[in-house]
C-alpha cells in the first residue's frame, strides 16, 4: 500500500474513534416539546440577510425576529437538499473502493450522520412551523447535474462547499444566548459532526489533486465554481421575504447589493477560499466564475 493511501486509513481511523465517542441522536438529544422562547431570534441578527440594509432599519422589532425563524427554517431546509447530494456523492465514492477499508468504513459513517442531520433539519423546520424553502427549479436541477457529472474531486470540492459556509455561521450560532436554546441544541450538533466530515473531505480532496488527470482538474475547477454560485444563492429562498410581509423582489435585491451581507458570505468562505487556492482549484478561466459566487475575496 503506497503512503497516501497509508495515510488516508490512518485519517479514517481517528475519524471512526472520535464518531465512537462525539455522535448524536437529534431525536433524544434536543427537547421537541419545549416552547420557542418569546423575543429570542432563530438565527444571529448579523447573519440574517437584510441586517444593516435600509430595509431592515424599516422593519420592526418584531418583523426582523420573523425574518431570522424564516431564514433559519430555509437553512435547514437547504441544508436537507444539500445532505441529499452530499450523501449521493459519498455513496459514488465508495463504490468502487474496499469495503473493508477504513476510509469506506468512514464514509458509510459519515452518511449515517447525514442521514440524522436531514431529519433533524426536516422537523425542525416543522418545529419552525414555515414552509418548506426549496431551491429555484433552475438550481434543483443544476443540482440534479452537478451530482451526476461532477468528479470524484469534485464531489470532495461541492461537501466542503455546503459544509463550511453553514460551519462558519453556525459556530457564531451555538454559543448565542440571544438565539433559541432549541436553535443553538441544532447547530451545536451539527457543528461536531460536520468537524469530522470536514477533515475527511480536506484530506481526500487534497490527495485526488494530486493523482487526478489534467482534464479531471481543468473540469473540476469549472464544476465546482458553478457549484459555488448554485450553494451560495440557494441559502436563503426569496420566499422567506414575501412570509414577513416584505416584497420578495425588492428584499431579495437589498440583500444581494448589501456591503454586510457581502462580507459576511465572503467571511464564511474564507478559510475554504484559501485552502481550495492552494491546491490549485481556483485558477484560470474559473477564477472569474468564482468571484461570480460572492464568496472569493
Amino acid at each position: 500500500m503506497d503512503t497516501s493511501l497509508i495515510d488516508r486509513e490512518k485519517t479514517a481511523e481517528r475519524l471512526l474513534a472520535a464518531s465512537a465517542k462525539h455522535s448524536f441522536d437529534p431525536d433524544t438529544e434536543l427537547d421537541w416539546d419545549a416552547p420557542f422562547e418569546e423575543g429570542k431570534w432563530f438565527w444571529p441578527p448579523e447573519l440574517v440577510s437584510l441586517y444593516d440594509t435600509p430595509l431592515w432599519q424599516r422593519m420592526s422589532q418584531e418583523q426582523r425576529v420573523e425574518l431570522s425563524r424564516h431564514e433559519a427554517a430555509s437553512l435547514c431546509s437547504i441544508g436537507v437538499w444539500f445532505e441529499t447530494i452530499l450523501m449521493q456523492l459519498l455513496l459514488r465514492h465508495t463504490y468502487d473502493l474496499d469495503p473493508t477499508s477504513n476510509h469506506v468504513r468512514y464514509a458509510l459513517t459519515e452518511i449515517a450522520d447525514e442521514c440524522r442531520h436531514s431529519k433533524m433539519f426536516a422537523r425542525a423546520v416543522t418545529k419552525m412551523g414555515t414552509p418548506t424553502y426549496r431551491p429555484s427549479r433552475l438550481d434543483h436541477n443544476l443540482g440534479r447535474l452537478i451530482k451526476t457529472v461532477s468528479t470524484t474531486p469534485g464531489a470532495f470540492t461541492g461537501t466542503l462547499l455546503a459544509e463550511e459556509i453553514l460551519d462558519w455561521m453556525q459556530r457564531l450560532t451555538f454559543p448565542d444566548d440571544r438565539v433559541q436554546p432549541f436553535v443553538q441544541g441544532v447547530t451545536r450538533i451539527h457543528v461536531v459532526e460536520e468537524a469530522r466530515h470536514i477533515r475527511y473531505a480536506r484530506e481526500e480532496l487534497r490527495r485526488q489533486m494530486v493523482t487526478a488527470p489534467r482534464w479531471e482538474v481543468e473540469f473540476t475547477r469549472l464544476t465546482s465554481a458553478q457549484a459555488a454560485r448554485t450553494i451560495a444563492r440557494s441559502l436563503i429562498s426569496p420566499q422567506v421575504y414575501a412570509s414577513v410581509g416584505l416584497d420578495p423582489v425588492q428584499a431579495a435585491e437589498a440583500a444581494r447589493t448589501s456591503p454586510h451581507r457581502r462580507e459576511v458570505m465572503r467571511q464564511s468562505a474564507k478559510r475554504l477560499m484559501d485552502f481550495l487556492d492552494e491546491i490549485g482549484l481556483i485558477k484560470g478561466p474559473s477564477r472569474k466564475l468564482w468571484r461570480s459566487s460572492g464568496l472569493l475575496g
